[in-house]
């Protein structure tokens, strides 16, 4: 039985074989037998039928090629007519540029009139998009431009991150000359004031003339699609009133927002700094304290939140013995029976301080502030408004960079 099952396998195979065959040479005949004839696609038929001739494919491809020269000759008058406003545009630029040249910083305001009146609104629009008066929504902090600061010698930057030092010194050529023009222009609002700005009462010492020293420090960022916003501050030596000068480059010449006084004195200042041991550390924070704060004549209050026991005592008798020596009395000591948490002891101390309005200074035992720092602390906040953050540059190595944030 076994030896007859091969023969029988064999004719089953063949006759497989021959369906397929079968079935191929049927599917060529169906193809043969639906394909247009070859000619079919070269002859077009037309209204009664007959084919084109050679002159017709002429004629088609003339009027083709007539169309695109006509659309690149509307093209190029286009582009012509855009060179020509952009070369327009450029020489008024130009001519505004020599004259604020010739007048030196002089002549700020008058250049600005001698504008012609569809740049003048195109440059007013720039500063109605930009966040200048008001701040804007943003959905997050990434969205966020920040500030860079400067002063006469050097730029602070944050686009180094925490890979390189974020101070540029020297200053590169290019942004040292817009921050001189932008300091001149400044100074020459300060000395020139209009009679928006107010200062028409001002006593004879307050009218006289502010000068390069006098500039204190600076804020600028860029906006991408709007423009450059600078905001400056001037002031007198030993003075706590200071002139805040904020100007505008809408990709344009520099225009002038706003020219404000800002007076310092009377605001207090409270540093909150959260503790947990580190009595060493403390004792040398409390020796810049001193420093900076109470030998100088400074609004401040310290307010302490201490977290456990141990070493609460010696944090006591530090604040004992420097309220002794420098007759300092603004501080707060508060104990805390919890776990050490840096955000929960600011937030005790933000809450524990209950005599009106203030401006909180959220510290660290291991930070080393300056008079300067304070001062920018104050100039660069407002109530409810405008807030300061400081960046510690790598492994809490302080840097006096940071971020003003305007808030709508």
């Amino acid at each position: 039985m076994p030896r007859r099952s091969f023969p029988l396998q064999g004719r089953m195979r063949w006759l497989f074989l021959g369906l397929i065959l079968l079935l191929v040479l049927f599917l060529f005949a169906y193809l043969l037998e639906c394909t247009p004839p070859a000619d079919v696609s070269l002859v077009l038929p037309g209204l009664g039928g007959e084919s084109y001739g050679k002159e017709y494919y002429q004629a088609l491809l003339q009027e083709q090629e007539e169309h695109h020269l006509n659309r690149a000759a509307s093209l190029k008058r286009q582009i012509a007519q855009l060179k020509l406003e952009l070369q327009q545009m450029s020489e008024k630029l130009k001519v505004l540029q020599d004259r604020k040249e010739g007048l030196g910083v002089q002549g700020l305001a008058e250049t600005m009139d001698q504008v012609p009146g569809d740049l003048l609104e195109f440059l007013h629009s720039q500063i109605d998009k930009a966040e200048v008066n008001t701040g804007a929504r943003l959905p997050s902090e990434y969205a966020l431009v920040p500030f860079e600061s400067f002063n006469s010698g050097k730029v602070y930057q944050l686009e180094m991150g925490l890979t390189r030092h974020p101070e540029e010194k020297p200053v590169r050529k290019d942004r040292r000359d817009e921050l001189v023009e932008v300091i001149e222009a400044a100074l020459d609002v300060i000395n020139n004031p209009d009679e928006e700005d107010g200062q028409e009462d001002d006593v004879p010492m307050q009218r006289q003339a502010y000068t390069e020293s006098h500039f204190t420090e600076g804020l600028y960022r860029t906006e991408r699609d709007k423009g450059t916003l600078y905001e400056l501050f001037f002031a007198k030596e030993d003075s706590d009133n200071f002139r805040h000068i904020t100007l505008f480059r809408p990709f344009g010449p520099l225009m002038k927002v706003r020219s404000t006084s800002v007076e310092t004195s009377g605001v207090i200042i409270n540093i909150i700094v959260p503790l947990a041991g580190r009595t060493d550390a403390f004792s040398q924070f409390l020796h810049n304290f001193r420093e900076v704060c109470i030998k100088h004549d400074r609004e401040v209050h310290l307010t302490v939140v201490y977290f456990g026991q141990e070493g609460l005592q010696e944090v006591k008798s530090y604040l004992e013995k420097m309220s002794r020596e420098e007759s300092f009395s603004n501080y707060t000591l508060i104990p805390v029976d919890e776990e050490f948490s840096r955000g929960r002891g600011l937030d005790i101390g933000a809450r524990a301080w209950k005599k009106g309005d203030v401006l909180m200074f959220f510290c660290d035992v291991d930070i080393y502030f300056t008079l300067d720092y304070l001062n920018t602390c104050l100039l660069h906040t407002a109530p409810n408004s405008q807030e300061r953050y400081w960046i510690l540059e790598r492994f809490w190595l302080w840097n006096d960079v940071s971020v003003s944030l305007g808030l709508p």
